[in-house]
């Protein structure tokens, strides 16, 4: 089974780097101009392009679930998980999970710059923002966060049901995020793509080196592998 999962996890590194390639290419040509446009266009009021479409409590609410994808959010979600990981005596797996995040950060930021381009100016922001567009950091940010944490946790946990739950969470969070984005009007479409495919990559590569790392750990330097009470040091519980 963890073969399998070492497989998947590589084929959606693969799949969200081709993904992002794509897109940054797409968007460079204009050819997502059509796309974006229309979709933003689509949220809208005809008559009033800053009044989005649905009852008030609608927009409230994606305020709200926009913030989940913020740095002080997000920040302090992983300080709480790499907290516990310390306290658990898994300092390695801690280590790792504050690399993820922070490296995302700086690929985020680094690719932003790369691009440079300008916030969708076609329909009002409902909330305040200054920085440059795509990729989407709260997308690719949340996607890398909860991705990377719903990674470890169904490696700890055996029942595939619980698996499964943990996965669709994590994978819900991230695109509740990324569509808030397109919502409030501060992101166009192809940005929040982007982001989720980068973020999708970016996580599962770690995944990757933690999941060879453990194994790694769990042998032994000499091969052989060290009897349940050994393995139990190091594995996650």
């Amino acid at each position: 089974m963890r073969e399998v999962g070492l497989v998947a996890a590589l084929l959606v590194a693969a799949g969200g780097i081709l993904g992002f390639l794509a897109v940054a290419e797409d968007m460079r040509e204009g050819e997502l101009q059509a796309f974006d446009t229309g979709i933003l266009l689509a949220l809208r009021n005809p008559q009033d392009l800053a009044d989005p479409i649905g009852p008030q409590w609608l927009e409230i609410g994606m305020r709200d679930i926009t913030s989940l994808g913020s740095i002080p959010v997000l920040a302090l979600i992983v300080a709480v998980v790499i907290g516990y990981l310390v306290l658990a005596r898994k300092p390695g797996v801690a280590l790792l999970v504050a690399i993820s995040v922070g490296g995302g950060l700086l690929l985020g930021h680094l690719l932003k710059l790369r691009f440079e381009r300008p916030r969708p100016d076609l329909v009002a922001h409902l909330v305040d923002i200054h920085s440059l567009s795509f990729p989407s950091s709260h997308a690719m940010l949340s996607a890398v966060t909860y991705l990377t944490i719903g990674a470890l946790l169904t490696r700890v946990e055996r029942r595939r049901i619980v698996r499964l739950y943990i996965l669709v969470v994590a994978v819900g969070l991230t695109l509740l995020v990324g569509l808030s984005r397109i919502y409030l009007g501060v992101h166009w479409p192809s940005d929040v793509l982007a982001g989720w495919c980068a973020g999708a990559a970016w996580a599962m590569g770690c995944w990757v080196v933690l999941a060879l790392a453990q194994g790694r750990w769990v042998r032994g330097r000499d091969g052989v592998t060290p009897p349940p009470s050994a393995r139990s040091a190091v594995e996650p519980r």
